[in-house]
């Protein structure tokens, strides 16, 4: 029996835009018919220009039983599956986020310019504690803080948190500068899972190991506690296929830059990359299976990857 393909859901930055212009989207991506259909422009006139990236674009996605939520840099959407926004939610905390997920009635978000998580209450439609993460001494610490209040952390972006991934065992997060997949109990300790290659991006526990985006290396990475790693190459293309055009080469994403990644089953990856492109893996017969581009502006990139959970 032919095993059908999956739908996904992906975000996408566009670095160097210039107000007017297009930040990027909300793409859903069929693999069945590889094609790609763009469904939310991101071209608000409020964005601010300052910094690498920085606000422009749409980052993390999680859903919540009908619900579609995404993150924008300091405020999290909450769509309908029509892509109407139903409400949105502004923290002062908030500031550069990535990564965002689910687990039960709460949702995690990565608040990478105050090196933080931030927990939003689904039910209360409040955001209820936050944690600075630290590392003093050599050791890994932080805090917990009421992000209603004025009295949290400094604006600080030492470790890049980028990366929250939660399950019944507790908090699992990493950054470009962690240099490892931490581990966040009840208790609030901290403590460091594995090594991970500076530059990581989306890492999280898979399969009895870890699957992330090796983005310094051109791969994706699978690491179990035992047996073989595997290594995906990330698609690149012919330079001369891809758009340069009136490009500022210090506000662009490279090629074949690696972020955004989610897993479907045991068996497959999905991992975006730059030029906007989606590639699928299958683990068990180590091989891509194939891959779909939504953009060959090189300015373009995929943050945020998931599967798409509702029946058309």
């Amino acid at each position: 029996m032919k095993t059908r393909l999956p739908k996904l859901i992906a975000t996408s930055v566009v670095r160097g835009s210039r107000q007017g212009e297009s930040h990027g989207g909300v793409f859903t991506v069929d693999f069945e018919h590889q094609s790609g259909e763009q469904h939310v422009d991101w071209n608000t006139s409020d964005i601010d220009f300052t910094g690498r990236g920085a606000d422009r674009g749409l980052r993390g996605i999680a859903f919540d039983d009908e619900d579609i939520y995404i993150a924008a840099s300091d405020e999290l959407y909450c769509y309908d599956r029509e892509f109407a926004v139903r409400e949105s939610f502004r923290n002062r905390y908030l500031k550069h986020c990535h990564e965002i997920c689910v687990k039960g009635d709460h949702l995690f978000m990565t608040s990478t310019g105050f090196d933080s998580l931030l927990a939003f209450n689904l039910e209360t439609r409040r955001y209820e504690w936050g944690f600075r993460l630290q590392q003093q001494y050599g050791k890994w610490t932080g805090y917990t803080y009421d992000p209603l209040s004025d009295t949290g952390p400094a604006a600080v972006n030492d470790l890049h948190v980028n990366m929250v991934y939660v399950d019944d065992s507790g908090i699992y997060l990493s950054g470009l500068r962690t240099d490892a997949l931490l581990f966040l109990d009840h208790n609030w300790r901290v403590s460091e899972v594995c090594n991970l290659p500076p530059g990581t991006h989306n890492a999280r526990p898979w399969q009895g190991g870890v699957v992330f985006n090796d983005t310094v290396a051109d791969c994706v990475r699978y690491v179990p506690r035992q047996g073989q790693p595997k290594a995906f190459r990330i698609a690149r293309y012919d330079e001369s296929e891809i758009l340069y055009a009136g490009v500022d080469d210090s506000k662009v994403a490279r090629q074949a830059f690696g972020r955004g990644l989610c897993t479907i089953g045991d068996r497959y990856i999905a991992a975006g990359s730059s030029p906007s492109t989606i590639t699928l893996y299958d683990l068990e017969r180590n091989q891509k299976v194939g891959s779909v581009n939504l953009s060959m502006d090189i300015r373009n990139a995929i943050h945020g990857l998931e599967v798409w959970p509702f029946e058309d």
